[in-house]
């Protein structure tokens, strides 16, 4: 997919209110990957870790999946090439986004 972001909704983790964000990506054996620079202080980081379902917007495709926090370096290492490949960036913490067909 050639999209230049990627909107995430996910679920307040103290409102419970849906939340949107666009933000880049790279894709990744079958998921999306994004960055946080802000690592655990994002609120979006904060919204997964307490309640990990998510929506993924790209284009005109929508789909449900699961978000969390990788901790396989290789998986992280790779990421980060992609990203630094992609946006010349990629200081923060590696989070990743599974659809439901690709957990």
């Amino acid at each position: 997919m050639a999209e230049k972001y990627l909107y995430l909704t996910t679920t307040g983790h103290k409102t419970g209110n849906p939340h949107e964000i666009e933000i880049w990506y790279v894709e990744h054996d079958g998921c999306y990957y994004l960055v946080s620079e802000k690592r655990e202080g994002a609120h979006w980081v904060q919204n997964i870790r307490a309640n990990p379902a998510i929506t993924i917007r790209l284009g005109e495709i929508n789909v449900n999946g699961t978000g969390s926090i990788p901790t396989d370096q290789t998986i992280i290492t790779a990421v980060k090439q992609k990203m630094d490949t992609k946006y010349n960036w990629s200081d923060g913490l590696v989070v990743q986004l599974c659809t439901e067909g690709n957990r």
